[in-house]
């Protein structure tokens, strides 16, 4: 199945009538898309009563992808509020377990950090991860191009096969080491990511200040000839692979859930399991 969302539900607001109240959106959001990833679990884990709600709130067979925590990939700089790894892993997979009873999470995502470069050391915390994560499905995204060296490439894909990862496929601006290529393999025979973070080449490499680099990255909307071409290379995946998951990131702008849509609409995909759609004030 082709699962087409977005990342998060709060910043859409096309999707929404005026004065929705920010708990109320996720639900609104499951009547167009049957799958989203979670972003603040990232910042924080979450409360497992945080994704027993957003659980209940969504329909039968939507699925999530949730983000792993900052600490779990080397992003977060300062004190972690766990002492020790031990904890850290555990507490994160004790918080997603609703999703788990529910069946609606998809998959974990390790989207490692730009300087996550490969060396024998960063390998063996890729299987760290895994080991850790036991049988819940995980996601791996670079965002250092080395992983796709001529050198290592066939390696990396080898290695994240035989450790059971799923591969996320990435389309965004080449720009230098902090990008990566697009390589269309999937290695998992049940899922495979793709993620696209729009072709934004300067706001890539010169995102502003700390706190509005998003806003400048993000910045992109995939004209019709884009999206034609990732409608080609949906269908190949789908060929290969039992669940092709879709998230539009280029948020800033508010282009990701019109993307999507229009992705959908040229796959030729209806959704039968979706939240039912509200009714404007007068339709009959």
């Amino acid at each position: 199945m082709i699962y087409i969302g977005v990342t998060g539900w709060g910043d859409h607001d096309d999707l929404y009538p005026p004065g929705v109240k920010s708990n109320e959106k996720l639900s609104i959001y499951g009547s167009h898309f049957p799958t989203v990833e979670v972003d603040s679990s990232f910042y924080a884990v979450q409360p497992a009563r945080n994704f027993q709600k957003w659980a209940d709130e969504t329909p039968e067979g939507f699925r999530f992808v949730v983000k792993a925590y900052q600490g779990m990939t080397g992003h977060q700089r300062g004190d972690i509020p766990f002492e020790s790894r031990d904890e850290m892993f555990q507490a994160y997979k004790e918080s997603l377990r609703p999703l788990q009873n529910a069946g609606k999470l998809a998959m974990v995502l390790f989207q490692f950090p730009p300087w996550f470069d490969v060396n024998k050391e960063n390998v063996n915390i890729l299987r760290d991860c895994k080991e850790r994560m036991g049988d819940i499905p995980c996601a791996v995204e670079f965002r250092h191009q080395s992983w796709y060296h001529e050198a290592f490439r066939e390696k990396t894909l080898s290695f994240l096969e035989a450790e059971g990862f799923i591969h996320t496929i990435c389309d965004e601006p080449q720009a230098g080491e902090g990008s990566v290529p697009l390589v269309m393999e999937t290695i998992h025979k049940d899922h495979v990511l793709v993620r696209l973070h729009g072709r934004n080449t300067n706001g890539w490499t010169n995102p502003g200040n700390r706190h509005n680099w998003r806003e400048v990255r993000y910045l992109y909307d995939y004209n019709e000839e884009e999206l034609l071409e990732w409608k080609e290379r949906i269908l190949e995946l789908e060929k290969e692979c039992k669940d092709v998951f879709i998230l539009f990131n280029n948020n800033s702008g508010g282009h990701a859930a019109n993307n999507a849509k229009w992705m959908i609409q040229m796959l030729g995909i209806e959704y039968t399991n979706l939240n039912p759609k509200q009714l404007d004030l007068f339709d009959l």
